[in-house]
């Protein structure tokens, strides 16, 4: 099999590591998480000007029409350099479901701020009481003439303090824990009744709860009743591409822990000389390119749409979790003390890999998923 990239992707993949080379290194991210919604809106800007938010929409949309590997691409390079711009919560959560739920007036509109970089956007999808399950949901809608009312409250909504719209699920029938009877919301968050409250991540990166006290004219996206489908699909192209940004700082972190074994001295002696912890080395470096297997794996299944994707991807996130605990606790070990301090980068890269791991199902979770799923389909499961 082929794994090369095309002309196209190399390009893109050149790009985004000399951006992040010349203008993005550890100082800059550092002063770009401590703005105001924790981002740089030039940076932004200049993401626009790179024409990469525009990568994944279709050309009817104006967009680049790109693959799930055109994604990895960008988000393995983005994990290198642990950008913390919200290109997930904007255009892969937010503009994926817009794309995804028809070709409206409305979608090509906000799709095209989108791609300009004027529109900042976030999906409201997570609950107090939901933890991982996305059909999980008790934020209520009623029909109010052609639009709808909302309330409830959402948490931890990626991008939700910088965003100017949000798609929001609701229940509009059926229980609390029906998958079907969820129905998406477009809403401006200016509109009366949305209290915003932002707070920082542990990886530096912001998020907010919002909560809806009878917010009016919102817009339905999609099918009334069938939201879940929608955000399952969107939710599934995201965590693909989380896992190629985990992937990413995996590789950066194992570089990173085998040059500073080279120069550190201890008894005399670079430690990376003391077989044990080559040894140790060894294991990141074969924990990180098993990922980088089933990256491929994963993503060359969505691509073909072929009925193993969905546990191919499942699959991925357990191993990125584990990985992602193993290769991060241990570069932090091997670069003593200082591996913890915020004034270096080790630290950081360890808390997103944290971080993905627990979006959208811990490693945990997801295995239980990954093995109902293959009793489903008649294939033997192994703990």
């Amino acid at each position: 099999m082929n794994f090369n990239f095309t002309e196209e992707q190399a390009m893109i993949k050149d790009s985004v590591a000399r951006f992040i080379a010349d203008d993005y290194d550890f100082d800059q991210r550092t002063k770009n998480v401590a703005m105001e919604h924790g981002f740089n809106p030039s940076s932004w800007q200049t993401f626009a000007e790179l024409g990469w938010l525009s990568i994944p929409f279709p050309s009817a949309f104006g967009g680049f029409g790109g693959s799930a590997v055109d994604i990895m691409v960008i988000m393995e390079e983005f994990g290198k350099g642990l950008v913390a711009e919200p290109y997930v919560a904007t255009v892969l959560l937010f503009g994926g479901l817009l794309a995804r739920s028809g070709d409206g007036e409305i979608q090509q509109e906000l799709i095209a701020s989108i791609i300009d970089g004027s529109l900042q956007g976030g999906f409201a999808y997570h609950e107090r009481q939901s933890r991982f399950e996305l059909s999980d949901v008790k934020t209520t809608a009623v029909a109010d003439g052609e639009q709808y009312r909302l309330t409830g409250e959402k948490t931890v909504v990626f991008n939700g303090a910088a965003a100017n719209k949000l798609i929001v699920s609701a229940r509009t029938a059926g229980d609390q824990c029906d998958e079907n009877g969820i129905s998406l919301f477009l809403i401006d968050t200016e509109t009366d009744g949305v209290s915003v409250t932002a707070y920082p991540m542990m990886d530096g990166q912001q998020a907010a709860n919002i909560s809806l006290n009878n917010v009016g004219n919102a817009q339905l996206i999609g099918e009334l009743h069938q939201g879940f489908g929608l955000m399952q699909a969107v939710v599934n192209d995201t965590m693909l591409a989380l896992c190629a940004e985990a992937q990413g700082i995996m590789q950066k972190l194992t570089e990173a822990t085998v040059a500073y074994s080279k120069t550190r001295e201890q008894f005399g002696t670079a430690i990376g000389k003391f077989q044990v912890l080559q040894h140790r080395m060894v294991d990141m470096f074969v924990a990180g390119e098993q990922v980088r297997s089933l990256l491929y794996r994963a993503v060359c299944s969505a691509d073909a749409s072929n009925e193993n994707a969905t546990k191919d991807l499942l699959a991925l996130k357990v191993m990125v979790g584990r990985a992602g605990k193993l290769i991060g606790g241990e570069a932090i070990q091997l670069h003593g003390g200082m591996g913890i301090t915020d004034e270096l980068d080790v630290g950081h890269y360890a808390k997103r890999l944290m971080m993905i791991n627990t979006t959208f199902g811990d490693a945990d979770y997801n295995q239980q998923k990954f093995l109902k799923l293959s009793a489903s389909l008649g294939l033997r499961c192994m703990s």
